[in-house]
């Protein structure tokens, strides 16, 4: 562990005090979200991305330890480990520097070498390597004996035997994987008869450039066209640079040993170590590229959790059709199905003013509050039925994406729910509570169905699970999590709480009823101490009897409330709200050896906005009543749009028809940028201007420059 904390802390930056408080806390079992909000004093204050930072290195460092010693046990059952080997496997934490270590002993399957050395031919290799010997010819002769034919099978056996020392010489390996980070080229060419099939890929047809300078887009467009057999793919650096510092390095005399040396520096660049270089770069390219789109990915799903929240309120949800009618569903407050049946206000039924009668039935009968209406086919002809009609009271209109909707529908989540209706309703369902809370209904949909990655198919599939499923967990937490109301997919992602506890929680809950309190969930079986220390500040019971118990104040600190109130002479649900009386408080008086400054800041922000929001409030928004098609669309136009989708590239845009437009990187603001992240986020509401339509290839170009 001390080892560990001083070299995060060296890479990382962070002190290493922090690293090594931080490192105690998880591996005792403390989660990111609950070291991030609740123990800042053992930390300094480092936020769940530093600390998911820390998690990260301490766990590669904890791989490259089992690694080593696989390694050291190898080597040592071969009867080759030396003192001095073993001092440099344990003192290498690279990963790449120790394979590099390991390659001599690395079990092989039967290689040139391994059969010249069978052969006798490993001391002629060690002379020709002296480069000391002028006469080889001479030399090789006494080897021409058994399977060795001539001299020349001789020295081609000492060649092999020194291409492969060469190949395995960690300083030549080095040389050549520095040419490949300074220069190397990543080349694509169309496999010829298959440009048509490859047409998506037309991009790439004769494509080359820096590798270092190359997207993580373009490499995992490059790679997927590879893996379809579309496009032949390498990567090679400037060869005859490398071949020079190799001859530089193993070519020492001008005589016929130091040609037959330097015959052999080519024919290890050629068979040996560009290819495996080659491997490595490839490999280290696509985990970079992954990285890049797991982040972008991962930061999209974070903004799309977040999104603006309505609330609780009763809900007419519509997803729209036209043949087969639009499927309306009423939820009450909690989400829950009231009613449910179809209208048919759009041909080719064109029912509107049957479609009209029903909707304000349905509106009177089940006090509905919000519209929400799927942004899917005939989303816009329904908004426009919608907006037509006029109602006794005021109600809102919000457009919501339907993404993963049905993915949601079918699934056995939602089965369990509505076992009892079809995916139609089930999807109808799910648009609405996304309205009013998307943080809540998203999390039961695999978040690479929610159409906000890039590549996601293509990527590291267990490093992106970890990541979403991490991004997931600080979202529900930042946020808390209604413990009388929350499904058990929801309690799932809870701060130290899991399936099996989400599922003990709902059915004590359906047992016996609300919880009162968070002491209460105690009772819940194999609700555990630390399971309890770790969820309990992340769940809200808005009718609780102790305010604090709908408040991100923790259990543990409920004392320290107590004792301001005491001091004050109040109760604490007087201290609550009455700002006056807050506002008297010294918080250093309350210091104690566990809560520090930071935990009773937070405190006292917590009691000025007990159980806040951190989410924004919700917006109507509405799509340009003139654009229906693209078709519509013309150069120069200005229209209001929503930020569907983030890549390293650009932004794509919903304008309200069928098509997503781009806005580039290049045409997002007057200054440079690298990240689109820098301008907008998902869900936003921005305004953009047309720049050009291709019609044939049904894409739309878009830039916010010179936009207000």
């Amino acid at each position: 562990m001390e080892q560990f904390s001083a070299m995060i802390s060296k890479e990382s930056g962070i002190a290493e005090k922090q690293v090594k408080n931080t490192l105690s806390l998880l591996t005792g079992g403390a989660t990111i979200p609950f070291i991030s909000r609740y123990r800042k004093e053992a930390t300094g204050g480092l936020d769940e991305v530093k600390v998911g930072e820390i998690k990260e290195k301490y766990d590669k460092l904890c791989e490259i330890a089992k690694r080593k010693a696989t390694i050291i046990s190898t080597i040592e059952e071969q009867g080759k480990l030396t003192g001095e080997l073993k001092e440099r496997i344990d003192e290498t934490w690279d990963s790449t520097a120790l394979e590099d270590i390991y390659l001599p002993y690395k079990p092989k399957r039967k290689t040139k070498a391994e059969v010249a050395r069978q052969k006798g031919l490993e001391p002629l290799a060690a002379i020709l390597l002296s480069q000391q010997e002028p006469d080889v010819e001479r030399c090789a002769r006494a080897f021409v004996k058994g399977e060795v034919k001539d001299t020349e099978d001789a020295l081609k056996g000492a060649r092999d035997i020194i291409a492969e020392q060469i190949n395995e010489d960690g300083q030549a390996r080095n040389s050549v994987r520095n040419q490949f980070a300074r220069n190397a080229v990543i080349t694509a060419k169309v496999i010829k008869g298959k440009e048509e099939e490859a047409a998506k890929y037309r991009d790439y047809f004769d494509f080359s450039g820096p590798l270092k300078r190359c997207s993580s887009h373009r490499i995992l467009a490059i790679r997927r066209a590879e893996s379809e057999g579309l496009l032949k793919v390498s990567i090679s650096p400037d060869d005859e640079e490398c071949l020079s510092r190799l001859e530089r390095q193993f070519v020492r005399n001008r005589n016929e040993s130091g040609r037959q040396v330097q015959l052999s520096v080519h024919d290890s660049y050629k068979r040996l170590l560009k290819p495996s270089i080659e491997t490595e770069f490839i490999s280290l390219s696509k985990e970079k590229a992954d990285e890049e789109a797991i982040r972008v990915f991962a930061e999209n799903l974070r903004q799309l959790l977040l999104a603006s929240p309505l609330g609780q309120k009763r809900v007419l949800a519509i997803d729209p059709g036209f043949r087969t009618g639009c499927k309306v569903v009423c939820l009450d407050a909690q989400g829950n199905l009231l009613h449910n049946e179809n209208i048919y206000p759009h041909p080719p039924v064109s029912k509107a003013g049957e479609a009209a009668s029903k909707l304000r039935q349905m509106i009177e009968a089940y006090t509905i509050e919000a519209i929400a209406i799927g942004n899917g086919t005939a989303s816009r002809e329904t908004e426009d039925f919608i907006t037509r009609q006029r109602f006794n009271q005021a109600i809102r209109v919000f457009v919501v994406s339907e993404q993963g909707a049905s993915i949601y529908s079918a699934s056995k989540i939602a089965r369990d729910e509505f076992p009892d209706y079809d995916v139609t309703v089930r999807g109808a369902v799910s648009i609405g509570r996304r309205l009013m809370d998307p943080l809540a209904e998203l999390v039961k949909i695999d978040p690479k169905s929610i159409g906000v990655g890039q590549y996601q198919h293509d990527v590291d599939q267990p490093k992106l699970k970890k990541a979403l499923d991490q991004t997931v967990e600080n979202c529900v937490n930042l946020v808390g999590v209604n413990l009388n109301t929350a499904s058990s997919h929801l309690l799932t992602y809870v701060s130290g709480l899991g399936p099996q506890l989400a599922r003990n929680i709902v059915n004590y809950r359906a047992e016996n009823g609300a919880f009162a309190s968070r002491k209460e969930i105690l009772k819940v079986p194999r609700m555990g101490a630390k399971a309890f220390e770790q969820s309990a500040g992340f769940l809200r019971i808005p009718d609780a009897d102790n305010p604090l118990d709908n408040t991100a104040v923790h259990p543990e600190s409920y004392f320290v409330v107590e004792q301001m109130a005491e001091d004050l002479k109040c109760s604490v649900p007087e201290l609550i709200s009455n700002k006056e009386l807050r506002a008297g408080i010294d918080i250093r008086k309350y210091i104690t050896p566990a809560t520090g400054i930071p935990t009773l800041q937070d405190m006292m922000t917590e009691l000025d906005k007990p159980g806040r929001d951190p989410r924004k409030a919700i917006e109507v928004f509405e799509f340009d009543k003139n654009v229906r098609t693209i078709d519509d669309l013309r150069e120069g136009m200005i229209l209001p749009g929503i930020v569907g989708n983030i890549t390293n590239f650009g932004a794509f845009v919903d304008i309200g028809i069928k098509e997503n437009g781009l806005v580039h990187l290049s045409q997002m603001a007057d200054r440079f940028i690298s990240d689109p992240a820098e301008v907008v986020s998902i869900h936003q509401h921005i305004t953009v201007k047309v720049l050009s339509v291709d019609r044939d290839r049904k894409r739309i170009q878009l830039t916010m420059k010179g936009v207000e």
